[in-house]
């Protein structure tokens, strides 16, 4: 079954990250303050990114990846910044060597459907 995550930017500026297989029945519930708690609180709410996987699992863990992620890494994502994303996930090992997280090269951005 197709899965769909996507990103929702709430009234307070913040980032909701969600999962769905039924993206316009789940948009209606955030909208209409029926589709989770912290949506609720915080409205109106904007769909701000939209990914479509083959499957809802793959949906799935692409959304907890991405609540992981930090804001500016995010707000990279939306803009489609695949070198500034490539460069966010970066880090420093204890050496001072660059270390790439992610598990993709800016050359190859992720799918997105």
């Amino acid at each position: 079954m197709k899965g769909y995550v996507y990103i929702l930017k709430c009234a307070n500026d913040c980032y909701y990250t969600g999962s769905t297989t039924d993206l316009e029945k789940r948009l209606w519930q955030h909208e209409n303050g029926e589709g989770s708690n912290y949506t609720k609180a915080h409205l109106p709410v904007k769909l701000v990114y939209l990914e479509e996987s083959s499957r809802i699992e793959e949906a799935f863990y692409r959304e907890k990846q991405i609540q992981g992620w930090s804001r500016k890494k995010k707000e990279a994502l939306i803009a489609g910044d695949f070198n500034k994303l490539h460069k966010l996930a970066e880090c420093k090992n204890g050496s001072g060597a660059t270390v790439v997280a992610g598990g993709f090269d800016s050359a190859q951005p992720p799918a997105v459907n």
